[in-house]
């Protein structure tokens, strides 16, 4: 990728992210607690793989770019690892509501996650200035 193309890809990737919290007032608003934890999940998805790919590093999973993202900026002190849990936990509940039956997470959990992922993108925000 040509130094244009990265940034050009950094800032669809953050605008994807920004989007998405959108998405989750509305999804909060009309109580699809499952469907705003996976877009919370993918808000913080689309902003690590910014991050990643601004800084030169490939991941070609979401399981990758965890363990990228872990390697090098939380385990180096880049990044807060209380907010680095809370994107695992968004991981976790996102693939049990996606691929398990029966789980069905509610309004408490949906809402305690909503302010650490804003959090979360903000903090990338951060370190891609």
């Amino acid at each position: 990728m040509t130094d244009n193309s990265i940034e050009e890809y950094v800032n669809y990737r953050i605008k994807r992210a920004h989007e998405t919290l959108d998405e989750i007032c509305l999804l909060l608003e009309n109580k699809l607690w499952n469907t705003a934890i996976n877009r919370m999940y993918y808000a913080c998805f689309y902003a690590v793989g910014a991050l990643l790919i601004k800084n030169g590093i490939k991941a070609s999973s979401h399981s990758g770019l965890r363990r990228q993202f872990g390697q090098f900026y939380v385990k180096t002190g880049k990044f807060n690892k209380e907010l680095a849990k809370h994107f695992a936990e968004l991981f976790e509940k996102r693939q049990k509501g996606d691929y398990n039956d029966f789980v069905d997470f509610d309004k408490e959990t949906a809402e305690r996650l909503f302010q650490p992922t804003k959090d979360f993108l903000e903090n990338i925000e951060k370190l891609l200035k």
